[in-house]
């Protein structure tokens, strides 16, 4: 079945690496479409370098490059952290969390220019199709979208060099660096080559962010961050912007060694996958948060919401971010955080960060009267006699009934 006129203008999600500069050009040659690039600056840094000279020469109309690192900290980062969702207990969502505001943009820019299609690089065997195309029906339930990973025969990177070459397409490939990564302001991931291998360890010179912990410094350093209704806004009393707090975390995470982590995931469309992550300001803002949380936040308020974090995640992690349950459990989740105003100390040393002080001048919770171990005039410790009775009843019942039945 011919795919020419089927789409008149396109507008793909595109990084200039290997995949996206093929299906760029895939999408002119099969297509016979106008192909408008887009890139979201979510703090790459200088893998953004050149996009819009490697899209046009490989034949895009026109390049559009969105700086969304303060939305994406704000809007999409922040909010998952009020929450402490990691996937399965590990893993900080760094590209689950992206793929939504990355699609929303793309969406933005397809309604601007008039386009009638939407093109992504994810393969048809992970979760990105799915958080993106999701994304892209919120926005317009009649969007054409094409993945041509599930459309072209091509199954390898050698069928994508060959083609490069077959094409003139100027693509930098690294026989050095063979793994795929994806990285923005709250990580860096790693997927394939010798991770394919789940015994093998991570080599050294794959990671970007941080150091090798054995090689960071013998010296502690403490960090303090400050929390607004569950937000970070400060750090070392410095007041600063969603993704600038962020980027100082990584700073003081990265000369640590602080974040990384070697797991095996369950996808969303069913198989195990590993990947490699490196999360050092992510780690410190988890660990801090939950530092003002405990001094902060009533114990039932707490449970319920943590009972509820790992589907929290798990909508993320499934591409579920703009669904009505999400938001649903969004307004707990910040109703939860109205209290936790605060600061937390962090120590950061070789690899590990850990809270070693927490105070709230206007919500803490602890009130020492109550709890020290020394003398005071605010608790009857002969109270507790009743409540352990009235708690243990049914273990007391049951006894009886075992002992009744010899």
């Amino acid at each position: 079945m011919s795919r020419k006129g089927s789409a008149k203008k396109v507008v793909l999600a595109y990084s200039g690496g290997l995949d996206t500069s093929i299906i760029l050009k895939w999408l002119v040659e099969e297509y016979d479409c106008e192909v408008v690039a887009y890139s979201a600056d979510l703090g790459q840094g200088a893998e953004l370098d050149h996009i819009p000279e490697r899209a046009k020469s490989t034949g895009a109309s026109s390049c559009h490059i969105v700086d969304l690192k303060e939305e994406f900290a704000r809007d999409f980062v922040f909010p998952m952290f009020r929450a402490n969702a990691i996937y399965e207990g590990r893993y900080f969502l760094g590209t689950s969390i992206a793929r939504p505001l990355i699609a929303k943009a793309q969406m933005e820019i397809a309604a601007k220019e008039g386009a009638d299609a939407v093109s992504h690089g994810a393969t048809g065997k992970g979760n990105d199709q799915v958080r993106f195309e999701i994304a892209y029906y919120h926005y317009n339930p009649g969007i054409k979208v094409i993945a041509p990973w599930r459309e072209w025969d091509m199954k390898s990177r050698t069928d994508l060099e060959n083609y490069a070459r077959k094409h003139g397409i100027p693509v930098p490939t690294s026989k050095k660096f063979p793994w795929s990564s994806d990285r923005n302001l709250l990580h860096i991931s790693f997927e394939g080559d010798i991770l394919e291998n789940p015994w093998a360890e991570a080599p050294e010179e794959m990671y970007a962010l941080t150091v090798r912990p054995e090689d960071a410094p013998d010296q502690a350093e403490y960090v303090e961050v400050e929390f607004e209704q569950g937000n970070a806004v400060a750090v070392n009393g410095e007041r600063l912007s969603p993704a600038k707090l962020l980027a100082k975390l990584n700073e003081f995470g990265g000369r640590h060694g602080i974040g990384r982590v070697d797991l095996m995931e369950n996808r969303f469309v069913g198989m195990k996958s590993r990947g490699v992550y490196e999360t050092p300001g992510g780690t410190i803002l988890e660990e801090a948060h939950r530092g003002v949380e405990s001094i902060t936040m009533d114990r039932e308020v707490m449970h319920l919401r943590d009972s509820l974090v790992p589907r929290y995640a798990a909508m993320i992690y499934n591409g579920f971010w703009f669904s009505p349950e999400r938001r649903v459990l969004q307004a707990l989740i910040d109703e939860s955080q109205t209290t936790v105003n605060g600061v937390a100390r962090i120590k950061l040393y070789k690899g590990h960060c850990r809270v070693v002080g927490r105070q709230s001048a206007t919500d803490s919770l602890f009130n020492v009267d109550f709890a020290t171990f020394e003398k005071d005039d605010v608790y009857n410790q002969a109270d507790a006699e009743g409540f352990i009775k009235l708690n243990a009843l049914r273990l007391r019942i049951a006894a009886i009934q075992r002992a009744n039945q010899k």
